[in-house]
Protein backbone atom coordinates (compact mmCIF):
# COMPACT_ATOMS: atom_id res chain seq x y z
CA UNK A 1 0.00 0.00 0.00
CA UNK A 2 1.10 3.45 -0.72
CA UNK A 3 1.05 6.90 0.97
CA UNK A 4 -0.08 10.07 0.27
CA UNK A 5 0.76 12.88 3.01
CA UNK A 6 1.64 9.69 5.20
CA UNK A 7 -1.83 8.56 4.65
CA UNK A 8 -2.62 5.43 2.84
CA UNK A 9 -4.03 5.05 -1.13
CA UNK A 10 -5.68 2.28 -1.63
CA UNK A 11 -6.22 0.04 -4.48
CA UNK A 12 -8.87 0.24 -6.84
CA UNK A 13 -9.29 -3.58 -6.22
CA UNK A 14 -10.28 -3.01 -2.52
CA UNK A 15 -12.85 -3.75 -0.96
CA UNK A 16 -15.22 -1.46 0.92
CA UNK A 17 -15.37 -2.71 4.09
CA UNK A 18 -11.55 -3.15 4.17
CA UNK A 19 -10.65 0.40 3.21
CA UNK A 20 -12.78 1.16 6.15
CA UNK A 21 -10.67 -0.19 8.08
CA UNK A 22 -7.62 0.61 6.76
CA UNK A 23 -8.87 4.01 7.37
CA UNK A 24 -10.40 3.71 11.01
CA UNK A 25 -6.62 2.29 11.57
CA UNK A 26 -5.03 5.20 10.49
CA UNK A 27 -7.18 7.42 13.14
CA UNK A 28 -8.75 9.23 9.95
CA UNK A 29 -12.29 8.37 10.48
CA UNK A 30 -14.93 10.93 11.62
CA UNK A 31 -17.13 8.19 12.12
CA UNK A 32 -19.16 7.87 9.22
CA UNK A 33 -18.08 5.88 6.02
CA UNK A 34 -15.15 7.44 3.52
CA UNK A 35 -14.51 7.40 -0.01
CA UNK A 36 -11.60 5.08 -0.56
CA UNK A 37 -8.68 7.44 -1.05
CA UNK A 38 -7.22 5.99 -4.17
CA UNK A 39 -4.61 7.23 -6.47
CA UNK A 40 -6.74 7.54 -9.61
CA UNK A 41 -9.34 9.96 -7.06
CA UNK A 42 -6.36 12.00 -5.10
CA UNK A 43 -4.51 13.01 -8.67
CA UNK A 44 -7.86 13.80 -10.04
CA UNK A 45 -8.62 15.81 -6.62
CA UNK A 46 -5.52 17.95 -7.30
CA UNK A 47 -4.83 18.81 -11.00
CA UNK A 48 -6.02 21.55 -10.87
CA UNK A 49 -4.93 23.55 -8.06
CA UNK A 50 -1.19 25.37 -8.50
CA UNK A 51 0.52 24.33 -4.98
CA UNK A 52 3.85 21.83 -4.46
CA UNK A 53 4.34 19.98 -1.32
CA UNK A 54 5.60 22.46 0.70
CA UNK A 55 3.94 23.38 3.71
CA UNK A 56 2.77 26.87 3.02
CA UNK A 57 0.97 26.93 6.83
CA UNK A 58 0.56 24.81 9.47
CA UNK A 59 -2.96 24.18 11.47
CA UNK A 60 -3.05 23.93 15.26
CA UNK A 61 -3.68 22.42 17.62
CA UNK A 62 -1.04 19.65 16.63
CA UNK A 63 0.43 22.18 13.73
CA UNK A 64 0.10 19.51 11.01
CA UNK A 65 0.94 21.15 7.63
CA UNK A 66 -1.12 22.36 5.56
CA UNK A 67 -0.97 21.81 1.87
CA UNK A 68 -2.89 21.30 -0.85
CA UNK A 69 -2.22 17.55 -1.20
CA UNK A 70 -2.98 17.46 2.33
CA UNK A 71 -5.85 19.11 1.86
CA UNK A 72 -7.29 17.35 -0.60
CA UNK A 73 -6.73 13.89 1.20
CA UNK A 74 -9.52 15.11 2.80
CA UNK A 75 -11.93 16.22 0.30
CA UNK A 76 -11.57 13.00 -1.33
CA UNK A 77 -12.45 11.09 2.01
CA UNK A 78 -15.31 13.51 2.61
CA UNK A 79 -17.36 12.93 -1.07
CA UNK A 80 -16.04 16.12 -2.68
CA UNK A 81 -15.20 16.91 -5.98
CA UNK A 82 -12.11 18.38 -7.77
CA UNK A 83 -13.83 21.96 -8.57
CA UNK A 84 -14.63 21.90 -4.28
CA UNK A 85 -11.22 21.47 -3.03
CA UNK A 86 -10.23 25.30 -3.62
CA UNK A 87 -13.21 26.26 -1.40
CA UNK A 88 -11.96 23.67 0.95
CA UNK A 89 -8.62 25.12 0.95
CA UNK A 90 -9.32 28.60 1.35
CA UNK A 91 -11.61 28.13 4.18
CA UNK A 92 -8.94 26.23 5.79
CA UNK A 93 -6.53 28.65 5.04
CA UNK A 94 -8.90 31.32 6.52
CA UNK A 95 -8.57 29.58 9.78
CA UNK A 96 -5.13 30.40 10.54
CA UNK A 97 -6.09 33.94 10.72
CA UNK A 98 -5.38 35.04 14.28
CA UNK A 99 -8.08 36.58 15.38
CA UNK A 100 -10.61 33.45 14.45
CA UNK A 101 -8.52 31.62 17.10
CA UNK A 102 -8.52 28.05 15.72
CA UNK A 103 -6.76 27.15 18.65
CA UNK A 104 -9.19 27.73 20.82
CA UNK A 105 -11.85 26.73 19.08
CA UNK A 106 -10.28 23.41 18.07
CA UNK A 107 -9.20 22.58 21.94
CA UNK A 108 -12.34 24.13 24.30
CA UNK A 109 -14.09 21.88 26.35
CA UNK A 110 -17.02 23.73 24.92
CA UNK A 111 -19.40 23.12 21.88
CA UNK A 112 -17.20 25.53 19.23
CA UNK A 113 -16.94 24.47 15.96
CA UNK A 114 -16.10 26.04 12.50
CA UNK A 115 -19.55 27.01 10.29
CA UNK A 116 -18.48 28.01 6.56
CA UNK A 117 -20.71 29.90 4.63
CA UNK A 118 -19.89 30.46 0.41
CA UNK A 119 -20.96 33.29 -1.37
CA UNK A 120 -21.31 34.51 -4.68
CA UNK A 121 -21.08 32.57 -8.46
CA UNK A 122 -18.83 29.71 -6.86
CA UNK A 123 -21.29 28.90 -4.36
CA UNK A 124 -23.75 28.87 -7.38
CA UNK A 125 -21.64 26.65 -9.80
CA UNK A 126 -21.56 23.99 -6.82
CA UNK A 127 -24.84 24.07 -5.97
CA UNK A 128 -24.09 25.00 -2.45
CA UNK A 129 -27.78 25.24 -1.14
CA UNK A 130 -28.98 28.91 -0.09
CA UNK A 131 -32.44 27.46 0.13
CA UNK A 132 -35.07 25.21 2.05
CA UNK A 133 -32.68 23.58 4.64
CA UNK A 134 -29.54 24.71 3.89
CA UNK A 135 -28.29 23.98 7.24
CA UNK A 136 -29.80 20.19 6.98
CA UNK A 137 -29.06 17.14 4.88
CA UNK A 138 -30.04 16.24 1.79
CA UNK A 139 -27.58 18.47 -0.66
CA UNK A 140 -23.67 16.84 -1.47
CA UNK A 141 -22.04 19.94 -1.48
CA UNK A 142 -23.30 21.02 1.76
CA UNK A 143 -22.19 17.96 3.55
CA UNK A 144 -19.25 17.38 1.74
CA UNK A 145 -17.51 20.31 1.60
CA UNK A 146 -18.29 21.76 5.19
CA UNK A 147 -17.26 17.49 6.09
CA UNK A 148 -13.67 17.92 4.43
CA UNK A 149 -13.21 21.03 6.11
CA UNK A 150 -13.90 19.82 9.47
CA UNK A 151 -11.57 16.86 8.47
CA UNK A 152 -8.60 19.16 7.97
CA UNK A 153 -9.45 20.39 11.22
CA UNK A 154 -9.01 16.76 12.54
CA UNK A 155 -6.62 15.48 10.65
CA UNK A 156 -4.36 17.91 9.23
CA UNK A 157 -4.54 20.08 12.56
CA UNK A 158 -4.75 16.96 14.98
CA UNK A 159 -7.88 17.76 16.64
CA UNK A 160 -8.34 14.51 17.51
CA UNK A 161 -10.79 13.49 20.67
CA UNK A 162 -9.24 13.19 23.84
CA UNK A 163 -6.10 14.64 21.88
CA UNK A 164 -6.65 17.54 20.37
CA UNK A 165 -10.09 18.28 20.71
CA UNK A 166 -10.96 18.08 24.50
CA UNK A 167 -14.83 19.16 23.86
CA UNK A 168 -17.14 18.03 26.73
CA UNK A 169 -20.36 17.49 24.48
CA UNK A 170 -19.69 18.23 20.91
CA UNK A 171 -21.95 19.43 18.82
CA UNK A 172 -23.63 17.97 15.13
CA UNK A 173 -21.47 20.82 13.49
CA UNK A 174 -18.32 19.26 14.04
CA UNK A 175 -19.40 16.47 11.25
CA UNK A 176 -20.51 19.41 8.81
CA UNK A 177 -21.67 22.72 8.88
CA UNK A 178 -21.93 24.96 5.55
CA UNK A 179 -24.45 26.99 3.77
CA UNK A 180 -24.19 29.73 0.93
CA UNK A 181 -25.08 33.72 1.33
CA UNK A 182 -28.34 34.22 -1.22
CA UNK A 183 -27.94 37.02 -3.48
CA UNK A 184 -30.40 39.57 -4.92
CA UNK A 185 -31.85 40.28 -1.66
CA UNK A 186 -33.01 43.31 -0.28
CA UNK A 187 -29.90 44.00 2.26
CA UNK A 188 -25.67 44.28 0.52
CA UNK A 189 -24.66 40.91 1.44
CA UNK A 190 -21.97 39.91 3.65
CA UNK A 191 -19.11 40.13 1.16
CA UNK A 192 -20.29 43.92 0.05
CA UNK A 193 -20.32 45.29 3.20
CA UNK A 194 -16.48 44.01 3.83
CA UNK A 195 -15.60 45.71 0.73
CA UNK A 196 -14.88 42.71 -1.48
CA UNK A 197 -18.39 42.91 -4.12
CA UNK A 198 -22.01 42.61 -4.10
CA UNK A 199 -21.46 38.99 -5.53
CA UNK A 200 -17.84 37.86 -5.48
CA UNK A 201 -16.93 34.18 -4.44
CA UNK A 202 -15.46 33.87 -1.03
CA UNK A 203 -15.48 32.33 1.78
CA UNK A 204 -16.77 32.96 5.65
CA UNK A 205 -15.75 30.85 8.56
CA UNK A 206 -17.55 31.60 11.92
CA UNK A 207 -16.55 29.84 15.16
CA UNK A 208 -19.91 29.40 16.61
CA UNK A 209 -21.57 27.13 19.55
CA UNK A 210 -24.64 26.05 17.49
CA UNK A 211 -27.70 27.49 16.29
CA UNK A 212 -31.16 28.35 17.44
CA UNK A 213 -34.81 29.15 16.33
CA UNK A 214 -35.95 32.27 16.33
CA UNK A 215 -39.30 33.31 15.60
CA UNK A 216 -41.05 37.23 15.09
CA UNK A 217 -43.13 37.97 17.72
CA UNK A 218 -45.89 39.73 16.11
CA UNK A 219 -47.98 37.34 14.54
CA UNK A 220 -48.87 38.42 10.73
CA UNK A 221 -48.04 42.44 11.51
CA UNK A 222 -44.10 41.51 11.08
CA UNK A 223 -42.77 44.72 11.80
CA UNK A 224 -39.26 45.37 12.25
CA UNK A 225 -38.84 45.65 15.57
CA UNK A 226 -41.38 42.54 16.33
CA UNK A 227 -38.96 40.55 13.74
CA UNK A 228 -35.58 41.39 15.17
CA UNK A 229 -36.20 42.22 18.97
CA UNK A 230 -36.32 38.19 19.81
CA UNK A 231 -33.32 37.75 18.13
CA UNK A 232 -31.45 41.03 20.36
CA UNK A 233 -33.21 38.87 23.13
CA UNK A 234 -31.21 35.94 22.11
CA UNK A 235 -27.99 37.18 21.83
CA UNK A 236 -28.31 38.92 25.26
CA UNK A 237 -29.35 35.42 26.48
CA UNK A 238 -26.28 33.63 24.67
CA UNK A 239 -23.46 36.54 26.17
CA UNK A 240 -24.75 35.45 29.55
CA UNK A 241 -25.11 31.45 29.07
CA UNK A 242 -21.25 31.53 27.71
CA UNK A 243 -19.91 33.98 30.30
CA UNK A 244 -19.36 36.63 28.49
CA UNK A 245 -21.21 38.97 30.85
CA UNK A 246 -18.09 38.92 32.96
CA UNK A 247 -16.30 40.33 30.19
CA UNK A 248 -15.91 44.11 29.18
CA UNK A 249 -14.96 43.19 25.60
CA UNK A 250 -17.67 42.08 23.37
CA UNK A 251 -17.64 40.64 19.38
CA UNK A 252 -19.32 39.70 16.72
CA UNK A 253 -22.75 38.62 16.69
CA UNK A 254 -24.06 36.39 13.45
CA UNK A 255 -28.01 35.71 12.40
CA UNK A 256 -29.38 33.89 9.22
CA UNK A 257 -32.13 36.05 7.64
CA UNK A 258 -34.86 34.41 5.24
CA UNK A 259 -35.58 36.26 1.86
CA UNK A 260 -39.23 36.72 3.20
CA UNK A 261 -37.93 38.22 6.46
CA UNK A 262 -36.25 40.71 4.84
CA UNK A 263 -38.36 42.09 2.66
CA UNK A 264 -40.70 42.72 5.47
CA UNK A 265 -37.89 44.32 7.22
CA UNK A 266 -36.90 46.61 4.03
CA UNK A 267 -40.56 47.13 3.20
CA UNK A 268 -40.66 49.84 5.85
CA UNK A 269 -39.15 53.43 5.25
CA UNK A 270 -35.87 54.01 6.52
CA UNK A 271 -34.68 49.89 7.51
CA UNK A 272 -31.59 49.70 5.35
CA UNK A 273 -28.68 47.21 6.59
CA UNK A 274 -27.40 49.96 9.13
CA UNK A 275 -30.71 50.52 10.77
CA UNK A 276 -30.98 46.53 11.35
CA UNK A 277 -27.42 47.01 12.68
CA UNK A 278 -28.73 50.13 15.01
CA UNK A 279 -31.57 48.37 16.22
CA UNK A 280 -29.95 45.18 17.26
CA UNK A 281 -27.37 46.62 18.79
CA UNK A 282 -29.14 49.19 21.06
CA UNK A 283 -31.74 47.00 21.76
CA UNK A 284 -29.61 44.00 23.10
CA UNK A 285 -27.85 47.00 24.98
CA UNK A 286 -24.18 46.73 23.56
CA UNK A 287 -24.35 42.68 22.25
CA UNK A 288 -21.60 43.14 19.95
CA UNK A 289 -18.40 45.88 19.41
CA UNK A 290 -20.01 47.74 17.71
CA UNK A 291 -23.54 47.91 15.23
CA UNK A 292 -22.10 47.21 12.29
CA UNK A 293 -20.17 43.90 14.04
CA UNK A 294 -24.04 42.31 13.91
CA UNK A 295 -23.93 40.37 10.49
CA UNK A 296 -27.20 39.31 9.20
CA UNK A 297 -26.71 36.97 6.38
CA UNK A 298 -29.69 36.45 3.70
CA UNK A 299 -30.20 32.39 3.86
CA UNK A 300 -32.44 29.51 3.65
CA UNK A 301 -35.94 28.96 2.22
CA UNK A 302 -39.17 30.04 2.25
CA UNK A 303 -40.47 30.87 5.97
CA UNK A 304 -40.17 32.88 8.92
CA UNK A 305 -37.95 31.09 10.72
CA UNK A 306 -34.70 32.51 11.80
CA UNK A 307 -31.34 31.24 12.88
CA UNK A 308 -28.98 33.01 15.50
CA UNK A 309 -25.25 31.51 14.87
CA UNK A 310 -23.99 32.63 18.84
CA UNK A 311 -20.03 33.06 18.61
CA UNK A 312 -18.11 30.91 20.52
CA UNK A 313 -17.70 32.82 24.01
CA UNK A 314 -13.94 31.95 24.32
CA UNK A 315 -13.13 34.67 21.55
CA UNK A 316 -13.35 34.41 18.14
CA UNK A 317 -13.62 36.69 14.90
CA UNK A 318 -15.35 36.11 11.59
CA UNK A 319 -13.08 35.92 8.28
CA UNK A 320 -14.04 36.61 4.94
CA UNK A 321 -11.87 35.23 2.02
CA UNK A 322 -12.26 35.89 -1.68
CA UNK A 323 -11.43 33.03 -3.80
Amino acid sequence: MSEWCGWPVVEESAGWEAVQQVLTDADLSDGLPLVPPTRRRLEAMIAGVAAGTEAADSMPPLFGDLTAEAVGYQCVIAGCRPAELAVVLAAAQATLDADFNLLGIATTTGTACVALCVHGPIARTLGVNAGTNCLGPGNRANASIGRALQLVIRNIGGARPEVGDMATMGQPGKYTLCFAERTGGPFPTLTARRGLGADVSAVTVMGVSGTAEILPGDGEGFTPEAILSPIATAMRASIVMSSMSRRNERGEQVFLLPLEMAEKIARHDGWNIGRVQRYLFDEGDGVARAPEAIHPILTGGAGVKMSYLPIWGGGSQTVTRAL
